[in-house]
This record gives C-alpha cells, sequence and structure tokens, in this order.
C-alpha cells in the first residue's frame, strides 16, 4: 500500500481541524484568498498578454531568424552549434516554444548526440526572462525593468557557453 498518497488528505483534515480549534472561519478565508488570487491574475494579464504578443510577432515577421542568421557566427565561435541558435533566442521569450524547438532538435539528431546534450543544458539552465519579468514586475511598485532584464540576459546566454562547454566533454 502506498502511504504517500495518504499525505495530502491528512493534511487537509488536519488544518480543518486547526482552524475549527482556533475559530477560524474556514470559508471566508477560503473566498478572501480566492480573491486575492483573482486580483492577482486581473493585475498580471495585461502583462503576459503584451509578452505573449511579442513573442509572437518575433517569431512570425522573421526578426527572429534575422537575428539567429546574424548571430550565428557568433554563436560557433563561443562553441555554440549552430543548431541550438533558435532556442538559445527564443528560450528567454517562450517555454512552450523552446519546448517544441527541443524537441525537434530531438528528432533531427537523436537524444544522445552532443547537440541534444547541448539543447537539454540550454533548456534546463535558462529562464523565459521576458514572461518572468511581467509577472514580477506587474505587481512591484518598481518599474525599473532594463537593469534586471540586462542581467537575466547576460546570465542566460553565459550558462549556455557555459553548458556547451561542459557538454562537449561528456
Amino acid at each position: 500500500m502506498n502511504y504517500i498518497s495518504y499525505i495530502l488528505p491528512i493534511l487537509f483534515i488536519s488544518i480543518i481541524i486547526n482552524a475549527w480549534i482556533k475559530k477560524v472561519k474556514i470559508y471566508d478565508g477560503f473566498a478572501k484568498g480566492a480573491l486575492k488570487g483573482f486580483q492577482t491574475v486581473t493585475s498580471v494579464l495585461p502583462y503576459l498578454a503584451v509578452v505573449f504578443i511579442m513573442t509572437e510577432l518575433f517569431s512570425v515577421s522573421g526578426v527572429s531568424k534575422a537575428v539567429i542568421s546574424f548571430l550565428t557566427p557568433f554563436f560557433k565561435f563561443l562553441g555554440i552549434p549552430v543548431e541550438i541558435a533558435p532556442l538559445v533566442i527564443l528560450k528567454p521569450f517562450s517555454g512552450s516554444g523552446s519546448l517544441a524547438i527541443l524537441t525537434d532538435l530531438f528528432s533531427k539528431f537523436g537524444v544522445d548526440s552532443y547537440i541534444s546534450r547541448c539543447a537539454c543544458a540550454v533548456f534546463g539552465s535558462s529562464e523565459t526572462t521576458f514572461y518572468v519579468s511581467a509577472v514580477y514586475f506587474s505587481k512591484v511598485k518598481e518599474k525599473r525593468l532594463t537593469r534586471p532584464i540586462i542581467i537575466s540576459l547576460v546570465s542566460t546566454f553565459l550558462s549556455t557557453v557555459f553548458a556547451c562547454f561542459i557538454c562537449r566533454f561528456l
């Protein structure tokens, strides 16, 4: 028998018993929490819409292909395989788009190839910078975005170079 499956029900029941002992109105507390969650969603939604629209425009307009072709010699010089350039460029914008590129690289080169290992390391060692920034900065009063985004993009790029360097020896 799997005892792990009992953890959540026991935790849920113990929270309800604890709230009952402390005379907390459970339903009212839940409703207030749900309202705060809804307010958070409505305040973040415009920022996320901008990120999603700009990501799609970046891809559809052909700008991403132009940036990739421009940066390809630079990537090659730094030891980043040219085949993963679309992943490196798209990852700061879209997690699902970069996952689709990763899957495509697996099908083209196999999962044990050097290119796929580099792609996995890049995918795992980077973040969707603009998505996270949209969510984070929608809730804080400080709206100076430039420095944190540049730091995130530089650290993502450095982790990409380092990941490809490590994968060369694995």
